[in-house]
């Protein structure tokens, strides 16, 4: 077991890269990267940073010079032999080769595409552009560089006793944490936690106190590297960047409403018929599932990542339904800003209704706050989104309408287009 804390003494973060290996990201975007490189191969794609926590200065916290030096680093990464192996030899999700000889072979020779950095007022500006199935590996990458730098800066100005003591107390968080959720009957829970983590060897940490806390309760990681060092499932199906990209390319209003069905279409083609997880909530669940063809409702499940959690579920339920489905038989995995409170009123209200599953996030691998003065390290809200395709911009509106991006005239269209009415605003922690 590794001393994080003596760690970050003894090198003042200097020596160990913040991103370890091309893997060293969530299994979604692999999953997702297969199905653009098959399906979408010229499209051309922008991702931006985008700081929802104003009152955090990156800019002015973290060195220009040393986020540089990250982002080249990363930009030297190639899997290696053995990762290769793993993601051409393993089994995910009862499948073997997952990853497709085409595939795999493009990706062993990938290296990640040229980035644009530049520093506005108290910001940053940080932008990737070029075909999407190149540049969309940058987005995991490119947050956790950044959540750890922002850490780092903390961190430096420490003594070591104070490093003993801030990860004395962030372990006895977690493991508390755990306990709690140790006493659940028939938990099914994964770390979800890489893009907004406070540190790799932090990340690392967690996995394995969860491994050995909740047993076959801890389903797996989304983070590919830790799932092979530790022998623990990958766990990921897709995100809201392929509906927005293939609504960004649609050329009417109609081809527009069919985008998000499209996107699903493809993606049980790609995968035989496995990963059949819908994301209801890009253009907004109630409209996404009224609207939806019979066939989807024969999928596995759902995953909830915005909007009321408890509200999504019951409006999945009843869609089911309504479908002729049996919603015990199905899956519904919650994933928005979960804290263990929030886990165990879900796991408590679903029980017998659903087969009930948690993504835990950035509270699982980055809680600590209240832990060091003016709570400087509390987690905050970072994402790095595609922004534009083909030229075209493009639009999020989600179930929380904090959580919704793009141009003001595009965002009212789309919500002409897909029946979006009134929605309820929730606070964004993550």
């Amino acid at each position: 077991m590794v001393d994080i804390a003596s760690r970050v003494w003894n090198h003042k973060w200097k020596i160990d890269p913040i991103v370890r290996s091309l893997i060293d990201t969530d299994f979604y975007k692999l999953l997702m990267c297969q199905s653009v490189f098959r399906n979408k191969p010229d499209t051309q794609v922008t991702f931006s940073l985008i700081n929802r926590s104003k009152h955090v200065p990156l800019a002015d916290l973290i060195d220009e010079g040393e986020l540089r030096e990250q982002l080249d680093h990363i930009r030297s990464l190639s899997l290696s032999r053995g990762e290769s192996t793993w993601l051409r030899g393993n089994t995910f999700y009862g499948k073997r080769q997952m990853f497709r000889p085409d595939f795999m072979e493009w990706f062993e020779g990938l290296r990640l595409p040229p980035y644009h950095l530049e520093r506005k007022g108290d910001q940053y500006e940080l932008t990737f552009e070029g075909k999407w199935h190149e540049v969309m590996l940058w987005e995991i990458p490119a947050l956790a560089v950044l959540m750890e730098l922002r850490g780092r800066a903390v961190l430096d100005r420490m003594g070591k006793f104070e490093l003993q003591v801030l990860y004395a107390r962030a372990m006895t968080r977690v493991w508390e944490k755990i306990e709690v959720l140790r006493e659940m009957p028939g938990l099914s829970i994964a770390d979800f936690g890489t893009r907004r983590r406070h540190s790799f060897l932090w990340q690392d940490w967690c996995v394995q106190a969860m491994q050995e806390g909740l047993g076959k309760a801890f389903t797996g990681t989304s983070n590919c590297k830790i799932a092979m060092s530790r022998e623990v499932e990958a766990i990921g199906t897709n995100a809201h960047e392929l509906p927005m990209v293939y609504a960004a390319l649609a050329q009417s209003d109609a081809a527009l409403a069919q985008a998000p069905y499209d996107v699903l279409q493809d993606w049980h083609e790609e995968h035989d018929g496995n990963l059949r997880i819908i994301l209801p909530d890009t253009y907004g669940t109630k409209g996404f599932l009224e609207n939806a063809p019979d066939w989807l409702a024969g999928w596995t499940g759902i995953r909830i990542d915005s909007g009321d959690p408890a509200t999504a579920a019951q409006t999945a339920i009843d869609w089911w339904k309504s479908r002729g489905e049996d919603p015990s038989e199905k899956r519904v995995i919650f994933s928005d800003g979960l804290d263990v409170d929030k886990i165990k009123e879900l796991h408590s209200q679903f029980a017998g209704k659903v087969k009930a599953s948690f993504g835990w996030g950035t509270l699982l691998t980055n809680d600590f706050r209240g832990l060091v003065p003016d709570d400087a390290l509390a987690p905050f809200s970072l994402v790095c989104k595609a922004v534009e395709a083909n030229g075209q911009p493009t639009v999020k509106l989600s179930d929380n309408p904090n959580k919704a991006m793009g141009p003001a005239d595009e965002i009212e269209r789309y919500k002409r287009v897909f029946g979006v009415g009134d929605q309820k605003a929730q606070a964004v922690l993550v």
